[in-house]
C-alpha cells in the first residue's frame, strides 16, 4: 500500500502558503514569484484524470515582491495576500480585482482573516508589531509592538506567524524569540508563554473550537496547549518529538483535532495522531524544505507547499493500511479505549504510564502532573 500523490506545478519560486478552499474543491498557493493561484482540485472532485489538476486563476502583477503569506474570508469571497513590499492587499476573488492595500513599516511576514471576516491581522518585521484593522474599511484596531506602553513585553524579534482563535477575540502569535503571544483583539492585554520552545517558533493553529493551540519550533518538536482554560499557565503542554530530522516549518489541525499534520526542513511531511500522542505517518518527496501544509475537512486530503516551487496533493483516506502504521500499532500494541475523564473513544496505544491509557490528550493536558509522550520507535520511510 503506497500513498497516491499528484505534484501541482505552476510557481516559478517557494510556495509560501496553501489552502484548501471553496469546500475543499479547489485549493489556494502563493509563493516568492509574487503570484497567488487557484486550483481545481480535480481528484476532491472525484474526477479520475489526475493529470488535470489545473490552475484557473492567477492573481499577479500587484505585489513586488515575494508573496509570505495568504488568506481567505469564510465565505471565499474575498483574500488578502501579505508581502515583502511591505504591504497587505485584498483581492475579490471573482474578478481578481485589489481592493485596498494597507502600507506597514516594513516587510511583512505574516495575515490572517478572523473567522467572522471582520477583522485582518498581520505582522512586520521593521516594528515587530501585529497589526489589527477592520476587513473593509482598514480601520486600525490595535497595533501592539515591543515599545508600547501596554505590552512592554512584546516580541523581540521578528514574528514568524499570526493568527485569529475561532471565537475571534484573539490573535496569537509565534516569532524567532522563542516566545508565544496572546493578545485580546479589543482590549490592551498580552499573554506570553516563553517557557515552551528552544528555539524560534514557525507557525501556530488553533483547534476549530478553539481549546487548544498547537506551535511548531525549529527545535525540532511541536507542542499542544491548553489555551480555554488557560492550563499552560501552570503545566506544561504535551510535545509532539521524533517527527522531523530538522526544523518544523509548519503545523495545522484536522478539523475534529484527531490529527496533526506537520511540514519540515527535512523535506518531509508528518502526520500525527492526536489521541496516542505519536507520528502514524511520514510523506516523503519533495525535493527541497516543506514551508506549509494544509488538510482537507473530511481528512482524504493533504496539501503540502515546497521551497522546490510545487505543491502536492496526498491521499491519505486509507494511510491505516499502510504497512508502517499497522507495524507501530502492532508493535506498541494500540486499542480503541474510553477516556475516564471526557468519555470519548481515542486510540490508545500501551504505555507504561497508567494516565496514558485511561486519559485521551485533551484531558491530560488539564492533569496536574505534565510529561513529555514516549513515542514509537522509528521505522523506516514510507515514500
Amino acid at each position: 500500500m503506497m500513498i497516491q500523490f499528484s505534484i501541482l506545478r505552476g510557481h516559478s519560486d517557494t510556495v509560501s502558503s496553501c489552502h484548501f478552499c471553496y469546500g475543499d474543491t479547489k485549493l489556494l498557493s502563493c509563493s516568492y514569484d509574487k503570484t497567488v493561484e487557484l486550483w481545481v482540485c480535480c481528484e476532491c472532485n472525484n474526477k479520475k484524470d489526475v493529470e488535470k489538476d489545473f490552475h484557473i486563476h492567477i492573481f499577479e502583477e500587484q505585489h513586488t515582491a515575494q508573496i509570505s503569506d495568504c488568506s481567505l474570508t469564510p465565505d471565499d469571497r474575498r483574500m488578502v495576500t501579505s508581502s515583502y513590499d511591505n504591504t497587505v492587499k485584498a483581492w475579490d476573488m471573482e474578478t481578481g480585482k485589489i481592493l485596498w492595500t494597507a502600507e506597514h513599516d516594513g516587510i511583512v511576514t505574516s495575515c490572517n482573516i478572523s473567522y467572522d471576516g471582520r477583522y485582518v491581522v498581520s505582522s512586520s518585521d521593521r516594528e515587530i508589531a501585529i497589526h489589527i484593522f477592520d476587513s473593509v474599511s482598514t480601520t486600525v484596531v490595535a497595533h501592539i509592538f515591543s515599545l508600547d506602553a501596554f505590552c512592554i513585553g512584546h516580541h523581540k524579534s521578528t514574528i514568524t506567524r499570526c493568527c485569529f482563535d475561532p471565537e475571534n477575540q484573539r490573535v496569537t502569535s509565534g516569532s524567532y524569540d522563542k516566545t508565544l503571544k496572546l493578545d485580546m483583539i479589543t482590549r490592551s492585554t498580552s499573554i506570553t508563554i516563553n517557557e515552551g520552545h528552544s528555539n524560534a517558533i514557525s507557525d501556530c493553529w488553533f483547534t476549530s473550537d478553539g481549546h487548544y493551540l498547537c506551535t511548531a519550533s525549529w527545535d525540532k518538536s511541536l507542542k499542544i496547549w491548553d489555551i480555554k482554560r488557560g492550563e499552560f499557565k501552570c503545566h506544561e503542554p504535551v510535545s509532539l518529538n521524533e517527527g522531523h530530522e530538522g526544523s518544523v516549518s509548519s503545523c495545522v489541525f484536522s478539523q475534529d483535532a484527531s490529527l496533526v499534520v506537520s511540514g519540515g526542513y527535512d523535506k518531509a511531511v508528518a502526520i500525527w495522531d492526536t489521541d496516542a500522542g505519536y507520528k502514524k505517518l511520514s510523506l516523503k518527496g519533495h525535493w527541497d524544505w516543506v514551508t506549509d501544509v494544509a488538510i482537507s475537512r473530511n481528512k482524504k486530503w493533504i496539501l503540502s507547499a515546497s521551497k522546490d516551487s510545487t505543491l502536492r496533493l496526498w491521499n491519505v483516506e486509507k494511510m491505516d493500511d499502510v504497512p508502517s502504521v499497522t507495524e507501530i500499532r502492532k508493535e506498541r500494541g494500540s486499542k480503541i479505549a474510553q477516556c475516564e475523564q471526557c468519555e470519548r473513544p481515542f486510540l490508545c496505544l500501551q504505555h507504561s504510564d497508567s494516565e496514558m491509557t485511561s486519559k485521551c490528550i485533551f484531558c491530560r493536558l488539564s492533569s496536574p502532573l505534565r510529561k513529555i509522550l514516549s513515542l514509537p520507535p522509528s521505522v523506516s520511510p514510507d515514500l
